[in-house]
């Protein structure tokens, strides 16, 4: 981790406890806890440390540092009531939760006018209706939840999720948001209206997809022979891909060349998946696909390798944020199939954690045979 060397003693790194530390730690653990502490203090090997003590920032890394300034109420420990307790304590009924409500809504009701003072025709006076959706949040979240001895009674710590933050107090003009959404919809990078529907399903905004790395590997004439005669059309093979992992393969038909390759491209964009990336640069490993007559193999390489590989797996490779990789087609080279082919191979990769639930070990029993204990 760049703070220690492996030929430094342990005693060096963790250094002895002080007195005023000491006498901290005695008033919370046992003298049998504080030397079981010490002694595994002193079991850690220092070169351990400097081989394993690496945060990974790779696709297949796992969350093991956690948060524990905060409490997940389905995960953790339900939280004890400080409060007295009431043993007569119950969840309200419909008819007590009916009450509560009427109770709620006729104090909103108090401080603002009826409907029938306002004219419901005017946008200004529409706004102004009461009770609207917002006091309904408002009621779920302040209409008490149980019943005591003496009535209605805070809520007890519930054991369920959390429910969405809600900002009450913000207000939105639905006319400017409309007339925003409107206003992105008609990019003038966009004429023609072509990714509207592409930004909608996939949530990606223009500049995004600008910013994809997208290119045609195959592009050829197919014919259909009917009763008529020959029918012809173009086929073409597209790749999408942000860089950054993520990789999608399109592929469409047509008459005219133009909605052919823009209709490709938009499958391109929405077939985008995560493809395993080892240190974020090669693969993991090796792996063999086979598409009809094409065999592929990829094969991961130390850094600094670089890309040496056929021009379509190249292609697809530096879309998909791959700098070290090495593949061989020793059998048929058609195009079409060697780009399927492939991108089959980088989907079908085998990750650490995979090998580990397969010899049913865990991860860490496995990280020194499978790149060099670096994962």
């Amino acid at each position: 981790m760049g703070l220690i060397t492996p030929k430094r003693p342990a005693r060096e790194i963790f250094k002895p406890y002080e007195e005023g530390e000491k006498a901290a730690l005695s008033s919370r653990y046992t003298p049998q806890q504080i030397a079981a502490i010490e002694a595994g203090e002193e079991a850690i090997d220092p070169e351990d440390i400097s081989e394993r003590g690496v945060i990974r920032t790779d696709w297949g890394s796992l969350p093991y540092l956690d948060d524990f300034s905060s409490t997940r109420p389905v995960v953790d420990k339900k939280q004890r009531y400080d409060g007295p307790v009431d043993p007569n304590a119950r969840m309200v009924n419909e008819k007590e939760f009916a009450q509560e409500m009427t109770k709620y809504y006729m104090k909103v009701m108090k401080d603002h006018p009826e409907t029938k003072d306002l004219d419901l025709e005017d946008e200004e006076d529409r706004k102004k209706v009461r009770p609207n959706r917002t006091d309904l949040f408002r009621a779920m979240e302040e209409v008490p939840e149980f019943v005591g001895t003496n009535g209605p009674m805070p809520n007890y710590p519930s054991a369920k999720a959390p429910g969405v933050p809600m900002d009450f107090e913000s207000k939105f003009d639905e006319s400017e948001t409309a007339k925003k959404q409107q206003e992105e919809e008609e990019d003038p990078r966009d004429p023609d209206g072509l990714y509207d529907r592409l930004r909608k399903d996939t949530g990606l905004s223009l500049d995004q997809i600008f910013d994809l790395k997208i290119k045609i590997l195959v592009r050829h004439r197919v014919v259909n022979q009917t009763r008529l005669g020959k029918v012809q059309s173009q086929y073409i093979l597209c790749i999408a891909g942000n860089g950054n992992g993520r990789l999608g393969l399109g592929q469409a038909k047509g008459q005219e060349a133009e909605d052919t390759a823009a209709n490709a491209r938009i499958q391109a964009i929405k077939n985008m998946r995560p493809v395993p990336r080892y240190e974020e640069r090669t693969i993991f490993g090796e792996v063999e696909s086979k598409v009809s007559a094409v065999k592929v193999k990829l094969m991961s390489r130390p850094p600094g390798f670089g890309l040496r590989c056929q021009h379509l797996i190249f292609e697809m490779a530096r879309a998909a944020g791959l700098q070290d990789l090495a593949a061989k087609v020793p059998r048929s080279r058609n195009k079409m199939n060697t780009v399927k082919a492939a991108y089959q191979a980088l989907m079908s990769q085998r990750i650490p954690d995979e090998v580990a639930r397969g010899r049913g070990k865990k991860l860490v029993d496995v990280r020194k045979v499978y790149y060099g204990g670096r994962v």
